[in-house]
């Protein structure tokens, strides 16, 4: 039972239906491999694996009974230190929220207990949730299984480095600017933005509401290694909670069509330089999908540029009125640093700025949404450069501009409030790259389907990075 940590979750699940072991054995095979790696990666930082035993053990009293929980029952689940979960601290890297425990789990938390998941511990992030890379002065800096020099990704780095080192199958994250998809593409693995409204979010601990343009592009998610986990583990929180007045009822799996949806690609640079082997990775999944049934054919979008121009513009114009004076107060000279690196990048707009940008955002995205009409998905670089040096972005301002530029078609999505997935495609440069596939609003299913057909067409990376490790 010692290798149950290998198991995704889609087949943990499976298992224990069958009887073949039970959730506690699956806990402890993924609490040993902890034991063994996370002293070096620091992904997990918060342990929780004594009420995770308690439940474990309760989980499989109930499958004694013939009692199950939910789709998610006996599975070890980790939660990103940004959440609310009761008993814990949502500090999210900050030492001046070091003690901020909550009594009161958010709605996700909520809907992934009442689905069965056993909660084993808490995944790192970097302070405020606000850096592409995984380090805060709490709990010090998340390494990447790859190579200890390059990024996790971030925000969401703990999620993504536990996942790629096989500590659990299924790990939250969230995303407001690649914060799922970063981490995915940087450890090679799997995750999916959804659309806005899809999944409810919210913090009870919360003293204030984010901005406007932070509530349209925020979501909750997970990152696995295989997009069925990732699919089982987005139906179970995009359940309803009263409390996001931004949920929206939206079909999960039961659209009426049943054709492979056609599929746009694009390459456009925008003018980064972006990588050959990046590009060539675009190509190989296009050939794919071809093989898979669906018809691919490259075309114009409408620009994602302008998208993310406009994210660092408006969204940094509401940052900098929103975090500003918690950067200011709480944040490390690095934070502070780069926050003003993020207002000289805009460049900084107004009030007046800030409204127009707001309104131009709507004409952007009923273009997007007129183009998806015609082609429901659309295959597109991630990353347009390799994973990155786990500080880059705080070592100036040049860095932190090109890092931006290179994500062009991750805030671009953010902005946009269109759902995308990131699935593995191979190395660069010795570390994994990722390519993406942009939906639908609310069309998470067609992702899905397409990021399992690039899976089985590509293949997966981690059991070549277990052999390293």
């Amino acid at each position: 039972m010692s290798s149950l940590w290998q198991l995704t979750a889609t087949e943990l699940a499976s298992g224990l239906r069958n009887g073949e072991f039970t959730a506690v054995e699956i806990l402890e095979s993924v609490l040993e491999r902890c034991d063994e790696l996370n002293p070096r990666i620091n992904a997990i930082v918060e342990d929780l694996r004594e009420s995770a035993l308690e439940t474990a053990a309760e989980q499989d009293r109930k499958a004694a009974r013939g009692e199950w929980a939910g789709p998610l029952h006996g599975i070890p689940v980790s939660i990103k230190i940004n959440v609310d979960l009761e008993g814990s601290a949502t500090n999210n890297g900050v030492p001046g929220l070091a003690d901020a425990t909550v009594s009161e789990d958010a709605p996700i938390v909520q809907h992934l207990r009442k689905a069965g998941a056993v909660i084993f511990g808490r995944n790192n992030a970097p302070e405020l949730s606000m850096r592409a890379t995984t380090v805060n002065p709490i709990y010090g800096r998340t390494v990447n299984p790859w190579h200890e020099e390059a990024s996790p990704g971030g925000s969401s780095g703990g999620a993504g480095a536990a996942a790629a080192a096989g500590m659990g199958p299924m790990h939250h994250g969230n995303d407001i600017g690649g914060s799922l998809r970063f981490p995915s593409y940087a450890c090679g693995v799997t995750s999916l933005k959804p659309t806005n409204g899809r999944v409810p979010a919210y913090n009870p601990s919360a003293t204030a509401e984010r901005g406007l343009l932070a509530q349209l592009m925020s979501v909750q998610g997970v990152i696995c290694r295989s997009s069925d986990d990732v699919k089982l583990g987005l139906k179970v929180m995009s359940q309803e909670d009263p409390r996001d007045p931004w949920w929206v009822p939206a079909p999960f799996d039961t659209w009426p069509d049943g054709d492979k949806p056609r599929v746009g690609m694009t390459t456009e640079t925008y003018g980064y330089p972006m990588h050959p082997d990046i590009r060539n990775a675009v190509y190989k999944a296009r050939d794919v999908l071809k093989d898979g049934g669906y018809e691919v054919e490259e075309v114009d979008t409408p620009s994602m540029l302008d998208a993310a121009e406009g994210w660092l513009k408006i969204a940094v114009y509401e940052l900098q009125a929103t975090l500003g004076p918690v950067v200011d107060s709480l944040g490390s000279e690095d934070l502070r640093n780069i926050f003003n690196w993020y207002y000289d990048l805009g460049p900084m707009t107004d009030l007046e700025g800030y409204f127009a940008g707001m309104a131009a955002r709507t004409a952007q995205t009923r273009a997007w949404n007129e183009l998806l009409n015609d082609y429901p998905l659309v295959l597109s670089p991630y990353l347009m450069r390799p994973t990155y040096t786990w500080n880059y972005d705080a070592q100036g301002y040049e860095q932190t501009r090109d890092l931006f530029q290179s994500a062009t078609y991750s805030t671009g999505v953010n902005f946009l409030s269109l759902p995308a997935g990131v699935v593995p495609a191979g190395r660069v440069e010795s570390l994994p790259t990722g390519v993406q596939v942009i939906g639908k609003r609310y069309r998470e299913d067609l992702i899905l389907d397409a990021m399992a057909c690039l899976e089985q067409g590509l293949g997966v990376l981690y059991p070549t990075l277990w052999d390293t490790l």
